[in-house]
C-alpha cells in the first residue's frame, strides 16, 4: 500500500497526520532481518538500526478538518449499511 501515492495522501488527509514513506518499503522483511542481526550481534542496538532509516517521501494533510469529518461520517455510514445487510 505504501508504494501507492494516492493511498498515502488519502491516509495523511484522513488521519490529519503527516505520513512518511521509507526508502525501503518491505519493512516486515527488513524488521525480521534487523532482529536476526541484533540476535547474532551484527548490530549493537536498536538505535544503530534507527540511524539506517531514510525517508523516500512525506505526505502532508491537504484537506480541512471539516472535510475530514465529512469523509469520516460518510465512511461510518457506509460501514453501518454493510453491517445491517449481514
Amino acid at each position: 500500500m505504501v508504494a501507492n501515492d494516492v493511498f498515502c495522501q488519502n491516509l495523511a488527509d484522513l488521519t490529519g497526520r503527516p505520513i512518511e514513506r521509507p526508502q525501503i518499503i518491505e519493512t516486515t522483511a527488513l524488521g525480521a532481518a534487523y532482529l536476526a542481526g541484533l540476535g547474532v550481534g551484527l548490530y549493537a542496538s536498536t538505535a544503530e538500526l534507527a540511524e539506517r532509516w531514510r525517508i523516500d517521501r512525506r505526505f502532508d494533510p491537504q484537506i480541512s478538518s471539516d472535510e475530514r469529518d465529512h469523509r469520516y461520517a460518510g465512511w461510518k455510514e457506509a460501514v453501518a449499511r454493510v453491517l445491517t445487510k449481514g
